[in-house]
């Protein structure tokens, strides 16, 4: 369980979140919505203490998130994986480096700077390729991929991370539909077949409620509805979306049935 109590962040004299009380239990796919601006990005760069709250508390289960430091913040980020809209991939090395990249939390130091990784790492990152159809891409630069194969190759990056959460920042903000469909559909495999909770921003309405179990509207930094996605009429979406209802409206891509799922791992993690 995921516990957010009265959590604030404000840069200078501006607040981004205010006051924001959430809990997510585990497993589920959580959809945090809003027009931009509205605090989304630093609510969960938060969550993953990319940025520190000006007050309030954070926990998961038994760990106080929000006093963390050093290794033990080290270990939090790699229990919490994050993916971003730029992908945030090392463009000059190959798509296999960069997904072992998720593996460094647990290689010592010295190895993970020499890259040398272990045959079980490799294994583990390859398996996690091959299931978003990208296997074949291996030994490719990062940067000669298209957009929608960046984003599976950092998406795969943060699963070999063996995360208990996902936080995924406007991931298919920069992909046309068919990249976007692909991209969404491996966050919910991810999330249905190892449990994995998802919390992911959208600006696409639509988008939110083919996808997710739940969302958490925000407006000015504050949460303004939470709730399941058919308890979000279009007059409230108006309200919450302001002039940008029309682009957030707009209609989403079919989705994979809930029941979908990924294979296993190809050796045990």
């Amino acid at each position: 369980m995921l516990v957010l109590d009265d959590v604030s962040r404000r840069f200078n004299n501006k607040a981004a979140v205010s006051g924001v009380s959430l809990s997510i239990a585990g497993g589920s796919f959580v959809g945090v919505i809003g027009r931009s601006g509205a605090g989304k990005s630093t609510l969960l760069r938060m969550i993953n203490r990319l940025v520190d709250p000006t007050s309030g508390s954070i926990r998961f289960d038994d760990v106080d998130v929000t006093r963390l430091d050093g290794r033990a913040l080290r270990d939090w980020r790699a229990r919490c994986a994050m993916i971003f809209q730029q992908f945030n991939l090392v463009g000059r090395l190959d798509v296999l480096t960069n997904v072992l990249m998720g593996r460094l939390n647990k290689v010592p130091t010295a190895r993970s700077l020499l890259r040398l990784w272990s045959e079980e790492d490799r294994a583990i990152a390859l398996s996690a390729l091959e299931q978003f159809d990208i296997a074949g891409l291996a030994a490719q630069r990062a940067d000669s991929l298209s957009g929608g194969q960046q984003q599976r190759v950092a998406i795969a990056r943060a699963l070999v991370q063996e995360p208990d959460a996902i936080l995924a920042d406007e991931p298919i903000a920069s992909l046309d539909p068919r990249n976007t469909k692909v991209v969404m559909d491996a966050l919910l495999r991810i999330n249905r077949h190892y449990g994995i909770t998802v919390i992911c921003n959208l600006h696409s309405l639509d988008l939110a409620r083919t996808y997710c179990d739940r969302l958490i509207g925000m407006s000015a930094g504050s949460v303004v509805f939470d709730g399941a996605p058919e308890m979000l009429t279009e007059d409230v979406a108006r309200d919450l979306y302001g002039l940008e209802a029309g682009e957030a409206l707009e209609a989403a891509p079919a989705r994979e049935p809930r029941s979908a799922a990924v294979g296993p791992y190809a050796v045990a993690v």
